[in-house]
């Protein structure tokens, strides 16, 4: 069984797509496979928007969770908790109780919590059910809120270096709670490693379904493109860093390049800052691998984060160029010039960028190694075995 913060459908943003590729590969793989997902109002779907073809192998169960952000329950959380209010929205009694009917009724050999918010949730697993916990790290969750904070000024600081700390302590307590340790990268491993972790663990990335074969298009708009869930902090970050720094002297070079920007949850301050003649705001789009191909050098300016960027791999298996930070390349072992273009210096950046821009082959060149590194690294079907073979290791 797994359990998520949020349904893992449709898959538009990094943790949809993580969590439903490794659920579908279960279920592909012929296990009985169950989801328990909260059904919030910032990610909220009816269930017969999820595909038969999704919930004819898998049983997917979804709870009313609000988990709404406001300024209240931050303020009342700051004042009167000592939980951060990222995971304390994610307690919620109902969930609970639907847990317990589930855990009293089925017996599952593997629970898998898809992140950290929902480690509140595993006493009352030991308290029903003997099942092997596994902890699916998709993030280093303070380490996110740590770079947002050392870029911010002010009373915002003050308040995210707060959160950061109340982060730390919540991640740190949930070391070794669970029987199994699956973060997304080895990075990330690591650094739970660091935390304290003792437990037997497994590095398994987000993959690509290699099924049917991934192309490139022939005929592609030479401009830049990004796509991203555009109520993440990192995103909007390192979006306005983007526009700030770089695209002034890309386009002092390139005076008609056009810059789409594709993501769903945009707040109206930032639809206001993206308003420029050259930038076509798109917001939510219906196929992000069909924008994907249609589309040039695809630009991912991470300057905080935590984990694997999903997207930048599925950009890759597309044979996109793409530009991106040390920070947003971290967990995928690409080169730097033959699979993908990394830079932190705003200069760098736009240098990448013009090069590309300038040299039509290079960017095919580029695209082409992505792909076929993918291809070789990313492939679910056989990270899937990995951690299938890992988990019968263990339910000897």
């Amino acid at each position: 069984m797994f359990l998520t913060n949020k349904v893992p459908f449709p898959p538009k943003d990094g943790g949809s797509i993580a969590s439903l590729a490794i659920i579908n590969s279960f279920a592909l793989a012929g296990h009985d496979t169950t989801v328990l997902s909260m059904n919030t109002r910032k990610h909220h779907i009816t269930p017969f928007e999820i595909p038969e073809e999704i919930t004819s192998r898998t049983i997917i169960h979804l709870v009313e969770v609000p988990a709404q952000i406001s300024a209240f329950g931050a303020l009342k959380n700051f004042l009167f908790s000592s939980l951060p209010y990222n995971a304390e929205r994610f307690i919620d009694k109902k969930y609970k109780h639907k847990l317990e009917l589930l855990l009293t009724s089925h017996e599952y050999d593997i629970i898998q919590l898809e992140g950290l918010y929902l480690i509140p949730y595993i006493p009352t697993i030991r308290k029903f059910c003997k099942s092997i916990i596994a902890y699916r790290s998709q993030n280093i969750e303070h380490e996110i809120w740590q770079r947002i904070a050392s870029n911010a000024k002010g009373i915002k600081k003050i308040y995210l270096e707060i959160l950061t700390k109340r982060l730390f302590a919540f991640e740190k307590s949930a070391i070794n709670q669970y029987d199994l340790s699956v973060p997304i990268t080895l990075r990330d491993e690591h650094q739970l490693d660091l935390l304290g972790n003792t437990k037997p663990s497994l590095a398994i990335p987000t993959g690509v379904d290699f099924s049917h074969q991934i192309t490139a298009d022939a005929d592609f708009e030479m401009n830049l493109f990004s796509i991203g869930a555009l109520d993440w902090a990192p995103n909007q970050e390192g979006l306005l860093w983007f526009l700030e720094k770089c695209f002034p002297s890309i386009i002092e070079k390139f005076p008609d390049i056009r810059f789409k920007i594709a993501g769903r949850n945009a707040p109206d301050w930032l639809v206001e800052k993206l308003k420029h003649p050259l930038i076509d705001f798109l917001g939510e789009i219906d196929d992000a691998s069909v924008y994907i191909r249609q589309n040039g050098i695809m630009v991912v300016p991470l300057l905080s984060g935590s984990g694997m960027r999903v997207k930048i791999i599925e950009g890759m298996s597309n044979s996109k160029p793409i530009v991106t930070t040390s920070i947003g390349c971290e967990g995928i072992d690409a080169e730097n010039g033959k699979h993908i273009f990394i830079a932190d210096d705003p200069v760098r950046y736009s240098n990448y960028i013009i090069t590309l821009l300038e040299n039509k082959d290079l960017m095919l060149k580029i695209g082409r190694e992505a792909a076929e590194f993918v291809f070789q690294n990313y492939d679910n079907h056989l990270i899937n075995e990995k951690l299938i073979n890992f988990y019968n290791q263990h339910l000897q």
